[in-house]
């Protein structure tokens, strides 16, 4: 006997399903995002467990042999970086970010280095081949093994891959896929999820890496169902203000890689350049002799990162002060303001405070704590700071200084950049070699009043 169908509603933000149309999600609370889907029930069952006849064999983790040349490089550090050393063969990767951020840009830059060697396909489901062409030209992308396919039926597509056999596939966009079996229109749960798994099998089949562009929702999050960044082997994100020249990419997932490292580029004229020393970067236009600047140095996975900290501290205009986090968690900034006044001796009870990372970027590290406190006394003292002074640590609840890791790499790149005095926890002092003491002054606290008052003498 047939099994029968049944529509079910599917909520295209989260993927909730429920067996009538609603018109809020009862899960997400967003408004008309239930799709109607056909959905083919299970055959009856007959009481007893079916025997599958397809076979299947394991190996022993000894026998399993790997390719001595697993990754291919993809002509840019920083995007090498951020993957652990290159692209995996066999490995799905999910390239995420707002519009207009550079995804598209940067994947069609990499095609000149890995066209060398390589063979490229390029499937679109946003552009035309004459639009892509276009953006090639100004992009100077200049490439016989680039292959160009605007189709959006993933199972044709698929098919493609295994007669032609490429050695890297680019996908822009997952969203605008479509499964031809499926009712719903691109985009919505069901079409990622089945065309990320179509994919995903491809990619595993052939050993040929997959790199696929996601859209993100007005949350920043990515479109879709959840079970797209599991089954994907790297989550690699854009990051960056439109009005700003620097992009960030971050990965937030990465099987064959470290999650903390970060590519740092610049947008030009003519498509993303690599910005290789990012602290040099973030600290240039620096002003001098201006209470409320501080510099912090933060380890973004092995690489030091010198940023500039700039705090303004006014007095209030209204009944409750105001405090505003540029780029900082804003709860932890409110800690680090009740700890100065409780145990610093500080006080903010009737100022506006303000905190902004210089250059866009998003820090949460416990040592920037710290420099922020640093930059707010010296707003509030109006005492401008020495420019050659760098800080950094975290602060506890009891006032105390409270070590940190990577300290000596922190200290030689702030010695590197022209830094002469920097400010440590005390805890840290004795892992400090004599070596790097003779580079530059490090002085060790324990509260944020010894911090302050080492850099008034």
């Amino acid at each position: 006997m047939a099994a029968k169908t049944k529509s079910v509603y599917i909520c295209s933000n989260c993927g909730y399903e429920t067996p009538k149309w609603l018109g809020r999600c009862p899960e997400c609370n967003e408004w008309a995002t239930l799709e109607e889907t056909v959905k083919q029930a299970p055959a009856a069952s007959t009481g007893r467990l079916s025997v599958s006849s397809r076979s299947v064999t394991s190996y022993s983790l000894g026998d399993i042999k790997t390719d001595n040349e697993i990754r291919y490089k993809t002509g840019m550090k920083e995007l090498d970086r951020v993957l652990g050393g290159g692209i995996v063969k066999g490995s799905l990767v999910l390239l995420s970010g707002d519009p207009g951020i550079g995804k598209s840009t940067l994947l069609l830059q990499i095609c000149t280095h890995l066209g060398k060697k390589l063979k490229i396909l390029y499937v679109s489901g946003e552009e035309s081949s004459s639009q892509i062409k276009l953006r090639a030209d100004r992009l100077r992308v200049k490439t016989d093994n680039l292959f160009v396919l605007c189709e959006t039926d993933v199972q044709a597509i698929c098919e493609h891959i295994r007669s032609s056999a490429p050695d890297i596939v680019i996908v822009d966009s997952i969203q605008t896929m479509n499964f031809t079996e499926l009712n719903s229109s691109p985009g919505c749960v069901t079409q990622v999820r089945e065309s990320s798994n179509m994919f995903m099998r491809t990619a595993k089949s052939l050993s040929i890496p997959v790199i696929m562009v996601g859209h993100v929702n007005k949350d920043g999050n990515i479109a879709g169902p959840k079970v797209l960044e599991h089954i994907v082997d790297a989550v690699l994100y854009f990051e960056g203000e439109r009005n700003l020249s620097f992009r960030i990419l971050r990965a937030v997932k990465n099987r064959f890689g470290s999650t903390n490292e970060i590519g740092v580029f610049e947008m030009m004229e003519k498509g993303l350049s690599e910005v290789e020393n990012p602290s040099e970067m973030l600290i240039s236009g620096r002003p001098k002799n201006t209470p409320g600047s501080c510099v912090a140095c933060v380890m973004e996975g092995t690489r030091p990162l010198l940023a500039e900290i700039q705090g303004l501290v006014t007095a209030t205009g209204f009944g409750n002060p105001r405090r505003i986090s540029n780029g900082f968690d804003y709860n932890r900034f409110a800690m680090l303001i009740a700890v100065l006044e409780k145990r610093g001796g500080y006080y903010f009870s009737n100022m506006d405070a303000y905190i902004n990372i210089v250059g866009g970027m998003k820090l949460d590290e416990p040592a920037l704590d710290l420099t922020i406190a640093m930059a707010l006394v010296s707003s509030l003292k109006d005492y401008a700071l020495r420019d050659d002074v760098l800080a950094f640590g975290e602060i506890g609840l009891a006032g105390e200084i409270r070590g940190v890791s990577h300290c000596e790499q922190r200290i030689r790149e702030a010695s590197r950049l022209g830094f002469s005095k920097c400010i440590i926890p005390k805890s840290n002092l004795k892992n400090v070699s004599a070596s790097v003491k003779k580079e530059i002054e490090v002085i060790g606290v324990k509260t944020i009043r010894e911090a302050f008052e080492a850099i008034i003498l």
